[in-house]
């Protein structure tokens, strides 16, 4: 069994929950799962319990709230009484508390006038915190797949979170990037408080990855690491973060994202990608 690497989290969006790869990443060393109230038709968490109680503890967990079943199909609210609801049956479901408690995509709810929108956001972190502080999670966050409203919104008093997760990567984008970077600075967010996630831009099977080469981000790979790894490898400094939620259900693959932490990233070849990124998106360099 490998040491404990904290670089990465098993993230199970799209997992079959099998005792499997579960197993096989704490043989690997990887010991934190990320997962979602809604994920698996929102039956996620009972499975977990189901087909994995005794490995539970062995876990750091972090879950997503904010999606909510609604007539055979899913609805978001940031409503702060549906969202303290689907904590505390997140907690029935699991048999546990949740080490982390994401507030998934608030930008989804945000909409009317930016006034609504800050009081919105407001009272749903301050759900999370006050759910936090009655034990119902051991901290808190935010999980964001577009972050741009938010560096604007989150001001004031609203609540401080403890981690940051956003979309990252190579195909992120750069308004996605640096969104992400502003709400982190504004809230004072550290390197290992913010995680990416889905590396690949949603699918290691994308034909993309067959005709791309970022490689050109590795330092002295000496082709040693494919596509994917190198992928993967790049997306802990776009942005620049702690952690990286991916999933697999392929213990094969698991192991070779773990193989290509071994490398460094070229840190001149991705500022050059950023710069060219901004003169894509029309900005001026930084």
């Amino acid at each position: 069994m490998r040491e404990s690497d904290p670089r990465i989290v098993l993230g199970l969006h799209r997992s079959r929950y099998e005792r499997r790869i579960l197993t096989s990443a704490l043989e690997l060393g990887i010991d934190a799962i990320d997962t979602s109230f809604n994920y698996r038709g929102f039956s996620a968490h009972s499975a977990l319990s189901e087909v994995a109680s005794d490995l539970l503890p062995r876990f750091t967990l972090s879950t997503k709230v904010g999606f909510f079943p609604a007539a055979g199909q899913a609805e978001h609210s940031l409503d702060p009484g549906r969202l303290r609801e689907a904590m505390e049956q997140t907690n029935r479901d699991l048999g546990r508390a949740p080490d982390l408690v994401f507030l998934h995509n608030p930008e989804r709810s945000l909409t009317g006038s930016p006034d609504a929108e800050q009081d919105a956001l407001h009272m749903a972190c301050a759900a999370l915190e006050a759910a936090a502080a009655a034990g119902l999670c051991g901290a808190w966050g935010i999980s964001s797949w577009d972050p741009r409203r938010l560096p604007e919104l989150a001001v004031g008093t609203t609540p401080r979170p403890d981690v940051l997760m956003v979309r990252g990567g190579l195909l992120a984008g750069i308004e996605v990037l640096e969104a992400s970077e502003s709400l982190a600075a504004r809230w004072d967010l550290g390197t290992d408080q913010l995680w990416a996630m889905s590396p690949f831009g949603g699918r290691a099977t994308d034909p993309l990855w067959g005709n791309l080469d970022p490689q050109v981000f590795i330092q002295e790979s000496d082709d040693a690491l494919s596509s994917l790894q190198s992928a993967f490898r790049a997306a802990y400094w776009l942005p620049r973060v702690g952690r990286v939620a991916v999933g697999t259900d392929n213990p094969s693959h698991l192991r070779e994202l773990i193989d290509a932490l071994r490398y460094e990233a070229d840190i001149g070849n991705v500022r050059m990608y950023r710069r060219l990124l901004r003169q894509r998106a029309g900005r001026q360099p930084l």
